[in-house]
């Protein structure tokens, strides 16, 4: 394992001698664009295991992506072999469907301090709620950034994650009541507290998300990746590319329904996604939007 390698794979040539906020931008950046957030693993037959190495592996040497137990352990190795001050937190994820959060905590998140100022960074979210740049760890405050306008508030040492949209174009109408819209313009995100997080508290979620039938992952296979202007997002057979700010407060949304002999391909060609096992495609419709 060696960051030169973890670079070559996200297209990163900046600085890596400077530990400011700049810097931290610019890597999250890279690896957000070039790394998908999927659980391909589970529909694929194999399985998603917390090693450092083995994330090492399948990111930067099989040219695959992952879920946030992935990316974000991924993402606080390369931040602290730079040198930054970081620690893991656990999150709990709003569900919409049941309008509640998890009461498991299943979302590992990383926190970096520079310069007695502490950031969030979540490279493992996707869709329309991926952060694209380093939040500030501050209550109340608007934090406008590409995807919409994100706010943490805490409340009695709990911090709360938010995001508001723009309004959205949809082309193609038959998609307009899809389950994958969100409808709320403001939308709950998750909720954590500061307390310094291991992997070794995901082991348990990590088996159970990937196993058991109430699993948001084991009923969606998702794949997302962010662009430079938006994000492309394959869940089950329905393909969507949004572009932001399209028009002014406007999102463009748009989707596309693939056969089954269409998403190998599609996979290779919009998230660069060669898998080495035969994907079974499922969407369950349900508690996930976009």
């Amino acid at each position: 394992m060696n960051l030169e390698e973890y670079f070559a794979r996200t297209g990163y040539k900046g600085s890596t001698e400077k530990q400011d906020l700049e810097t931290l931008t610019d890597i999250f950046q890279h690896h957000i664009r070039a790394v998908p957030f999927e659980n391909l693993s589970i529909h694929c037959g194999e399985k998603i295991t917390l090693e450092l190495e083995h994330v090492y592996n399948k990111i930067v040497r099989k040219k695959r992506g992952g879920w946030c137990m992935e990316n974000n352990q991924l993402l606080g190795w390369v931040l602290k072999g730079l040198g930054y001050d970081t620690s893991f937190l656990g999150a709990y994820v709003f569900n919409p469907h049941q309008n509640a959060y998890a009461t498991l905590m299943t979302h590992l998140v990383v926190k970096v301090v520079i310069d007695g100022t502490a950031y969030i960074i979540d490279g493992g979210f996707g869709v329309s709620y991926q952060m694209w740049q380093p939040m500030e760890l501050v209550s109340g405050k608007d934090q406008p950034q590409a995807p919409g306008v994100f706010r943490f508030t805490e409340i009695n040492g709990v911090w709360y994650l938010e995001k508001m949209r723009r309004k959205q174009y949809i082309p193609n109408q038959s998609f307009s009541n899809s389950d994958l819209l969100e409808k709320k313009e403001c939308r709950k995100v998750y909720m954590f507290s500061l307390e310094p997080r291991t992997v070794e508290d995901f082991r348990f979620q990590c088996t159970y998300l990937q196993t058991s039938p109430d699993s948001l992952f084991t009923k969606k296979s998702i794949c997302t990746l962010q662009t430079t202007d938006g994000f492309r997002a394959l869940i089950g057979w329905t393909l969507t590319e949004t572009t932001y700010n399209y028009k002014e407060n406007m999102d463009l949304v748009e989707f596309v329904t693939l056969e089954d002999e269409e998403v190998e391909k599609t996979l290779k060609e919009k998230f660069n996604i060669t898998l080495e096992r035969k994907l079974v495609p499922i969407n369950v419709k349900g508690s996930y939007t976009i």
